[in-house]
């Protein structure tokens, strides 16, 4: 896996301590919700910055409370029939007022990182042989949208009013 953050490929600085692994001791690390529930004294205690990787079926409600406590929060894609993740960026930044890192994590398909920019994602976990490149390629492939949507792009019909 590829971290790809505002358009550059980068490395990952949390460590992902969801599955059954032991958390480590010091650094940025990356919980799941259960996790959260269960440890949260000592994840603040660290000191350290704290991700929160969301399932599908765990809305950002869950963490709505939390959010300041959190540089990062994951939602998880896990089939590409399932868009519930996009419903959730567009709620953490536009109703929660989330600022920090939105990853999409688990089946992330090049098709869909563009709409998933539009809905607030800045942070993408890809698979592939090129994923910057394949990034970019995703990204030229529209230059009009009619939806309105929280990254402040113009719609077809604001740039048709501005002709």
């Amino acid at each position: 896996m590829a971290l790809i953050k505002d358009g550059k490929l980068v490395t990952d600085p949390f460590v992902d301590a969801s599955g059954p692994e032991a958390l480590p001791p010091t650094g940025p690390v990356l919980v799941t919700y259960d996790q959260w529930q269960a440890e949260r004294a000592a994840l603040l205690a660290r000191g350290t910055p704290l991700g929160i990787r969301l399932h599908s079926d765990q809305p950002p409600e869950l963490i709505a409370a939390d959010l300041r406590h959190f540089a990062l929060v994951a939602l998880e894609f896990p089939k590409f029939r399932d868009g519930r993740a996009y419903s959730y960026a567009r709620l953490l930044r536009e109703r929660y007022g989330f600022t920090g890192e939105l990853r999409a994590v688990g089946d992330v398909l090049l098709e869909q990182l563009f709409f998933m920019l539009r809905t607030g994602f800045d942070a993408f976990d890809v698979q592939g042989a090129d994923p910057l490149g394949s990034y970019r390629t995703a990204l030229g492939d529209l230059s009009v949208w009619y939806q309105p949507t929280g990254d402040g792009r113009p719609t077809a019909m604001q740039l048709r009013r501005k002709h």
